[in-house]
């Protein structure tokens, strides 16, 4: 994936409001907040409470720049798919976002805990693509497109003081997107009955976070065709390659600097992450 991609293209489409000065002022917002390390005020003051498409317009502008600006895509995000999280931030529906190369922290480095504003972490399962999915599909024929999957922890962040976000802020700002660390893949062959799988996270080897395959949109395997029927409506089908990143099997925990979290899913198996002990900015 190269350039502004089909990807960036097609999700600009979504909305043809006119309001490019509201849309403009928002995305600088957001733009500002992260390069400045300093958390701002919601957008929908400028967007709308219940505006999806301006939402979805500002995410759009925000990663053309940054494509623009060299990053490289490699993948989505479904966001908001467990009730608990939904509960937690309140909202009542799952949106999505875009994946950056360098927001993979995969290997067991220590993550820099000043990369981010005010990260929380979650897990869930994510999907590696085979092949580009083009075709309607649900949660059985989707597993055919999938090379592999593996434990996932996604570490969120919010550039919005104090995450006092609706749905319309938290879209805006590409599905509260932060870092993303993968585990071991495993071939579909051999994953376990997604719906099914139980999920525990510990931080410091406590448990702070508990969920079923259930708890996303019923199966990560519905969250994935949900995501991969939505961008091929949108002229912008998941590729081969792609990460996925399928949404929280349970309730995000708020980082901790210096401290270590940890995801088992059941069947699929673990995956760690340590930031470093530096307060975040």
């Amino acid at each position: 994936m190269s350039g502004r991609t089909a990807t960036v293209d097609a999700i600009e489409k979504i909305a043809r409001t006119g309001r490019t000065g509201c849309i403009a002022e928002a995305a600088a917002r957001l733009r500002t907040a992260e390069r400045d390390c300093t958390p701002c005020a919601p957008v929908r003051e400028l967007i709308g409470t219940a505006d999806i498409e301006t939402a979805y317009a500002v995410q759009s502008r925000i990663v053309a720049e940054f494509v623009d600006a060299g990053r490289i895509l490699s993948g989505r995000k479904i966001g908001l798919t467990s009730a608990a999280v939904q509960a937690q931030l309140g909202v009542d529906q799952p949106d999505f976002g875009v994946l950056f190369a360098d927001m993979d922290c995969s290997g067991g480095r220590p993550v820099d805990v000043t990369r981010l504003l005010q990260p929380k972490v979650e897990a869930e399962v994510a999907f590696v693509l085979a092949s580009d999915i083009d075709m309607p599909v649900d949660e059985i024929t989707v597993r055919s497109y999938v090379e592999a999957g593996a434990p996932a922890l996604e570490i969120v962040d919010s550039r919005i003081a104090g995450w006092d976000i609706t749905l319309g802020d938290t879209i805006a700002d590409n599905a509260s997107s932060g870092l993303y660390v993968l585990g071991d893949r495993i071939p579909p062959g051999e994953m376990p009955e997604l719906a099914t799988v139980q999920m525990s996270m510990t931080e410091n080897g406590t448990v702070v976070s508990t969920g079923t395959g259930a708890d996303c949109l019923g199966s990560p395997w519905a969250a994935l065709a949900w995501l991969a029927n939505v961008s091929r409506s949108l002229g912008a089908p998941l590729q081969a390659g792609e990460v996925v990143l399928s949404g929280a099997l349970g309730p995000m925990a708020t980082v901790t600097p210096g401290s270590t979290y940890s995801a088992s899913i059941g069947g699929l198996g673990c995956v760690s992450v340590t930031f470093t002990p530096g307060a975040p900015v």
